[in-house]
């Protein structure tokens, strides 16, 4: 990818810039706000799928299974809601936003026959936060929208049946086409990166970053390319069986922006990877766990203050360039982080190629 030149030239060299003087904010938990509203059945349709099919939409597609839960698709029924949550956590102090894509490929998508809006989806996703940013940006204080790719809900190197450990429901081939036209419509939407996010299958985070690197040679330019794994357990171990060391070299050579962990484990569980990883990688590190681990009913009891303290510690050690949360996280544990790390320098490294 490095040998091509940058789509948005002036937008990386603004996020290059602040990277290098401080250490920078994500946002925090976009599902943790969602939950929040409590919607039901007819606030996650809206109008537009109020009658059980796309009414936008000419081949008129079926929608009669039930779309609660689908929170990619309140960007389009509830964009209100999905534009609060990135101002909320933009005046938490976040520097970068996320898209509200991590279903929207075509793969998760299926499971609510909605497979015909993932183009939609995604524009509209990086539009929401683009102009979310753009009202918070000012020129000491530019803000950036992280374009989503997520892990989709199947894996490439495990088999679903215990049966039979040879069987895949999923090509690479599949992945790569669904990761495709996701990050082609982000990119139209105004992303300033794109970021495969809580890879629990690296074969999976390699169909992305094949995806991209031919998209971008497709569209003669690149976008940074963030990377950030997910250690499933204390294991200290991906799904898919690889320690922290094995995750970086294994994607380092797309030459990411950054590469770092988040979700399923807490900030505090979290430390010896990111630790790993600020030893050996060269690029910038990033970490957004989750407040701490799921209790007996799945919910989230860090507060603001205890991450926070974790993770200033993180700062003070000189091992991070971005953090922010992920499950059960708020704009109040955002603020508690932003305030934490402000003091501290970014962490420092050998520049690769890409950064140079």
């Amino acid at each position: 990818m490095s040998n091509l030149p940058w789509l948005f030239p002036d937008r990386v060299a603004q996020l290059e810039n602040a990277l290098a003087s401080r250490i920078l904010v994500l946002d925090g938990g976009m599902g943790t706000m969602l939950q929040g509203h409590q919607l039901d059945e007819e606030g996650y349709r809206g109008e537009r799928f109020a009658e059980g099919f796309d009414a936008h939409n000419t081949h008129g597609e079926n929608c009669a299974c039930d779309l609660k839960g689908n929170n990619d698709l309140l960007t389009l029924t509830k964009p209100e809601i999905i534009q609060g949550v990135h101002a909320a956590y933009l005046a938490a102090g976040a520097d970068l936003v996320e898209t509200n894509t991590f279903n929207a490929t075509r793969i998760s998508q299926a499971d609510y026959h909605l497979e015909h809006l993932v183009p939609e989806l995604n524009r509209a996703g990086a539009a929401l936060a683009r102009a979310a940013c753009d009202a918070a940006s000012t020129p000491e204080k530019p803000r950036f929208v992280i374009g989503v790719l997520g892990p989709t809900s199947r894996t490439a190197s495990i088999s679903p049946d215990v049966n039979d450990p040879g069987y895949r429901n999923v090509s690479f081939q599949e992945l790569v086409d669904n990761y495709t036209e996701a990050a082609g419509a982000l990119i139209d939407g105004g992303a300033d990166t794109i970021m495969v996010e809580t890879i629990f299958d690296t074969l999976n985070a390699k169909a992305a970053l094949f995806a991209l690197s031919e998209l971008f040679r497709a569209r003669g330019g690149r976008m940074p390319v963030m990377i950030s794994g997910t250690i499933t357990d204390r294991s200290g171990r991906t799904l898919s069986g690889q320690t922290a060391e094995a995750f970086y070299y294994s994607v380092a050579h797309v030459d990411p922006i950054s590469v770092g962990f988040n979700c399923a484990l807490g900030a505090d569980e979290l430390r010896p990877h990111v630790q790993t990883l600020s030893s050996i990688a060269r690029t910038y590190v990033s970490t957004h766990p989750n407040a701490g681990l799921p209790n007996a009913f799945g919910e989230y009891d860090e507060t603001p203050e205890q991450m926070a303290a974790t993770i200033g510690d993180f700062a003070r050690e000189g091992l991070l360039n971005l953090v922010g949360g992920c499950c059960g996280t708020t704009p109040a544990h955002i603020k508690a982080i932003a305030d934490a790390v402000a003091p501290c320098r970014p962490r420092m490294f050998e520049a690769s190629q890409q950064a140079a």
